[in-house]
């Protein structure tokens, strides 16, 4: 069977290989995973408890309108239900937008290291990809707003941007948002705010009010820790997302996984734990990647980019025969970078200690 020529030509988006199968490859036991962005605690209490006690019900559909888990995010994040659609992951309600506004011959722009998705989602459609240049391995909304034409239909800004870890900050963004034709719409994807501490990061949801065409997507999968069970949502006016809801497949989010991420809105302790953790995590990296003389690119995230300045595969090969999993990140045109997620304490140290003696330092 022959595929359309957009998706022949499609790049597939290649996941790490999983913990176990690496472990039989490479004879080890007790691996560190530290390539996956994962929360390293885990779910929290109050999650496990609701998918314990719903097992008996896994036999039911879910709710297709996701009621409950609409209404809880209303009322924590204080926006209107019916701007709030729930998708397979956020991953999805990126896919939903795209599959729901744009049409063939369109533009969509994105940033040259930014979540690989972005082309994938948007080339599979037949529409063009621009991309923008990432000076700094940062977003440059100036250059973004310079490759708008007629034709330009989504804009892609990961804030923070994965896997660079770099941010836009609130003066940058507000400039651009005046500056960006209406009909253009900005899909701000914020999986990882929750681990931003810099007070000039923006909060996109204060922006709704005087943009119809932004879109804020978020995601369980990070600071909830609920990756594997794949629920994010994405908030945007009531008209936009009575379109994405004529498009987001029937049943789209599992039971469990709505069980579980209603009960992690509630878990405000296990949240607070997990930022510690990754501010404790991320100022150990600054200081130990410091003494070995390794470049790395102040992170806003739970993982950091270090930079080898060589090609990385021998690095991460002798990481994994360490029973270390990084990422290394070439398909994002960093060539020279394996991408760290942020561990437990020990997991950290393994890893500083394999990368001191790899590099022999």
């Amino acid at each position: 069977m022959e595929p359309r020529a957009s998706v022949k030509n499609l790049i597939p988006y290649v996941p790490g290989k999983p913990i176990e199968e690496l472990e039989r490859e490479l004879g080890i036991r007790g691996a560190a995973k530290m390539a996956s962005n994962e929360n390293p605690l885990g779910p929290s209490p109050l999650a496990r408890k609701a998918l314990s006690e719903h097992v008996s019900n896994v036999n039911l559909y879910p709710d297709g309108g996701c009621f409950e888990l609409r209404r809880k995010l209303s009322e924590k994040l204080g926006v209107s239900e019916d701007t709030i659609v729930i998708g397979n992951g956020s991953n999805e309600v990126i896919e939903i937008v795209a599959r729901t506004f744009l049409e063939p011959g369109d533009e969509a722009i994105y940033g040259r290291h930014a979540f690989i998705v972005y082309p994938i989602v948007t080339q599979s459609l037949g529409c063009s990809h621009v991309v923008s240049r990432m000076p700094d391995l940062a977003h440059d909304l100036g250059d973004m707003l310079s490759l708008v034409t007629e034709k330009t239909k989504i804009i892609y800004i990961a804030n923070p941007n994965n896997p660079t870890g770099t941010i836009v900050r609130r003066d940058e963004f507000e400039w651009f948002l005046e500056r960006v034709p209406e009909n253009v719409i900005v899909l701000v994807d914020e999986a990882y705010f929750e681990y931003v501490d810099d007070p000039e990061y923006p909060d996109t949801l204060r922006y709704h009010s005087v943009r119809e065409s932004l879109v804020t997507v978020r995601t369980f999968s990070k600071i909830y820790g609920l990756a594997g069970l794949r629920v994010g949502y994405g908030v945007a006016s009531k008209e936009a997302v009575s379109y994405m809801d004529r498009v987001r497949e029937p049943f789209n989010v599992n039971s469990a996984a709505q069980v579980a991420a209603c009960a992690a809105l509630d878990d405000e302790r296990h949240v607070a734990r997990s930022r510690n953790l990754n501010s404790t995590a991320k100022e150990y990296f600054r200081e130990k990647l410091g003494e070995l003389g390794v470049k790395y690119t102040e992170s806003h995230t739970n993982f950091v980019l270090v930079d080898l300045g060589r090609d990385p595969m021998p690095v991460y090969e002798a990481l994994l025969r360490d029973g270390v999993i990084t990422r290394p990140v070439g398909a994002y045109g960093l060539k020279t970078h394996l991408r760290v997620s942020f561990g437990l304490g020990r997991e950290n140290e393994r890893f500083i200690e394999s990368l001191g003696r790899i590099l022999g330092r």
